[in-house]
């Protein structure tokens, strides 16, 4: 490849699988982003940039850390997300609740004027 184009940019979402397949047999969690950039500089070596070894790894090392950017962003994003929904069901419940608790002590009320 002439230029670090879109079709390089395919490479970002194919490193953070491999990366995910490593967690799954086994390798630690803190070794993710070395890993994401030891595959993005093999990826340069192999696909990238075939035979030219400082473009290779200067992509390689783009590609890397691109992969990890997109999985700390979108595990942030999921998280973000997952809090205010779980916050605004908390919300709900819980008016819901004294609502709930209101009402049955204004039938209770109801019952003893009678």
């Amino acid at each position: 490849m002439n230029d670090f184009s879109v079709y390089g940019m395919a490479i970002v979402p194919i490193i953070l699988a491999m990366v995910e397949l490593l967690k799954k047999i086994g390798v630690p969690k803190k070794l993710s982003p070395l890993m994401a950039v030891a595959l993005g500089i093999l990826s340069g070596f192999y696909y990238l940039a075939p035979g030219e070894p400082k473009k290779a790894i200067f992509l390689g090392i783009v590609s890397g850390l691109s992969a990890i950017g997109l999985w700390s962003g979108t595990k942030n994003t999921i998280e973000e997300f997952g809090n205010n929904f779980n916050q605004k069901i908390h919300r709900f419940t819980a008016v819901k609740a004294k609502s709930s608790r209101e009402l049955k002590n204004f039938r209770r009320s109801r019952k003893t004027n009678k």
